[in-house]
């Protein structure tokens, strides 16, 4: 038995995921041994990063400001919009370095078994950024249940826009996997194959 103030600190880490009993109890003795210093930076930029970060008012992504970065760069393609579950999908689809458009973050998918539903994700400012000069509408939901799922949703939604493609990443990535596991490889073969809806 840990001293409790110990029994604390465990039981936060196993908070994070993938972290069960022994993964949070080497991570607690490991910070009796890290410098005191070390450690008030730790937990100070974990405050910083609960201070800071918020989502990005026009496309949900994390940032500092009100407007995420790839929202601020004029130099983007304006005209195409990819669809991710998550803010991690977006740096996923940066290291392929192919793709220029903008971006929009669901932060999530529809999993009606987990009590997450449509009106639960970032869909309706989706909807509310979509205007004639959009172009296309990538999905790049992850291939799951709730990714197929989630795409087939928002496809749907957006049938009543006759000038906008549809499409949907096709090859390269396995069933059940997630953008972030990803090589850049991989993630540029399936947006080079994606298919329209």
């Amino acid at each position: 038995m840990y001293p409790p103030v110990l029994e604390k600190l465990i039981d936060y880490f196993k908070m994070l995921p993938s972290v069960g009993q022994k993964t949070a109890e080497r991570y607690a003795m490991k910070m009796l041994e890290i410098p005191a210093e070390d450690v008030e930076s730790f937990a100070a930029q974990l405050q910083l990063v609960r201070r800071k970060i918020r989502r990005c008012s026009v496309c949900g992504n994390l940032t500092e400001e009100d407007r995420c970065e790839i929202c601020r760069d004029e130099s983007r393609d304006r005209t195409m919009i990819c669809v991710v579950q998550q803010p991690k999908d977006v740096i996923a689809m940066e290291k392929m370095g192919e793709y220029r458009g903008l971006y929009h973050v669901l932060n999530g998918a529809i999993s009606p078994m987990k009590g997450i539903l449509p009106e639960d994700l970032n869909i309706a400012s989706l909807l509310d950024r979509i205007d004639e000069n959009t172009r296309e509408v990538i999905i790049a939901t992850s291939s799951t249940v709730e990714g197929d799922t989630t795409a087939l949703y928002i496809t749907r939604l957006l049938k009543d826009h006759p000038h906008l493609t549809v499409s949907r990443l096709a090859t390269g990535l396995p069933m059940g996997g997630n953008l972030d596991y990803a090589d850049e490889i991989t993630l540029s073969r399936a947006m080079a194959g994606r298919i329209k809806q």
